[in-house]
């Protein structure tokens, strides 16, 4: 997949648009053997989008999420630009509170109706197909619906993989290191945002881990660099030995099967837990020789579908930048326009030139 190295705002917009790509790939079998897969969709498995949540190219819970994270992030700047101080993974455990009251509604309300039960919520929750329930993950519905204190750990003992597939955004906006060396914000921020619904330490520290390798590639360095950083980050954590053991079974499998077909990745797991989903997108990122090749092969096994595809189609398309992903399928994109605007909404807080006092009305600063 060699190419001109994309500029940074080409690779935030392919960040999010390949990491919704790779989602509503995955939606339509994420529950299915990789038997049935190919019983329904022939030996090379699911090749383009198909139904799922009645349309095609639906997106599912990871997406939505991961919009939220978003959100919350570019709130959190507003925040600090107008009170001049903020905690990034309070204001976003707050952005995933709106998604829960998203995702709990009964009965069909306005947005008018949402908006007086609480406080003005900004512009994102004002998009009716966010409302639409796509499979939401049980753990991220409890904690959330237990949450008494923004920005702390939750009480369970999940390593499910809805903390990893969600925090993409926070590699976006934040460096991998800082210039002295002394921390790593992107590691950092993202364990929080990751464990305010995840309390179980793999289960945020892949999270963690997957926004910093986000943030390096954003920054030019490689995928095999980017991981090298966020291993030499993880081992100063306790309780990380299983997140460890999973990068290192990516890289290893990467070493012996350069050419994959459907089904090898098996070996690392259904993607279900943290560590799986995040062992099996990088190794496929590693070895995929195009973005459609990539994606395919993240979604066509007997596991978490959507979520790996949706890891992987996040990783390709910010090392590679949004035009490597196909136009027919950003073309039958769900909210297409709306991931667009918040990519482009990301760039502008990420080289300083967002306006954070005439955006206040679309992202309020809490």
């Amino acid at each position: 997949m060699g190419r001109i190295r994309p500029n940074i705002a080409a690779r935030i917009r392919g960040c999010l648009l390949g990491g919704a790509v790779g989602d509503a790939l995955g939606a339509p079998i994420e529950f299915m053997t990789l038997d049935a897969i190919r019983a329904r969709y022939g030996p090379s498995g699911l090749e383009e989008f198909d139904l799922a949540y009645g349309r095609i190219g639906a997106i599912t819970d990871d997406t939505q999420m991961t919009l939220f994270t978003a959100e919350g992030l570019v709130r959190a700047k507003v925040r600090q630009a107008s009170k001049g101080i903020c905690h990034p993974p309070s204001v976003v455990h707050a952005a995933y509170l709106r998604w829960y009251a998203t995702q709990r509604s009964k009965t069909v309300m306005s947005i008018e109706e949402f908006q007086k039960q609480r406080a003005p919520d900004g512009w994102l929750v004002t998009h009716r197909e966010l409302w639409s329930r796509r499979g939401p993950g049980n753990t991220c519905l409890a904690a959330l619906s237990r949450a008494d204190t923004l920005g702390t750990v939750a009480e369970n003992d999940s390593k499910g993989c809805g903390a990893i597939m969600r925090v993409a955004p926070v590699g976006l906006l934040y460096p991998s290191a800082t210039a002295d060396g002394a921390s790593n914000p992107a590691f950092d921020i993202g364990k929080e945002v990751s464990a305010c619904t995840h309390g179980n330490p793999t289960g945020y520290l892949a999270g963690a881990v997957f926004a910093q390798i986000i943030a390096s590639i954003v920054e030019g360095h490689t995928l095999l660099a980017a991981i090298d950083a966020a291993r030499a980050t993880l081992r100063a954590h306790a309780h990380s030995s299983e997140v460890s053991r999973a990068i290192d079974g990516s890289l290893q499998l990467a070493s012996k099967i350069a050419e994959p077909s459907i089904g090898d990745l098996e070996v690392l797991g259904g993607g279900w837990t943290g560590e799986e989903a995040l062992a099996i997108a990088l190794y496929v990122a590693l070895v995929a020789k195009s973005f459609e090749h990539g994606v395919r092969l993240a979604v066509n096994h007997s596991g978490d579908s959507d979520s790996t595809g949706s890891l992987v189609g996040a990783l390709l398309g910010t090392i590679h930048g949004d035009d490597v992903i196909p136009i027919r399928w950003i073309a039958s994109l769900e909210l297409r326009e709306v991931i667009d605007e918040i990519a482009c909404d990301l760039a502008a807080v990420r080289s300083a030139s967002f306006d954070c006092e005439a955006n206040e009305a679309k992202y309020p600063g809490w």
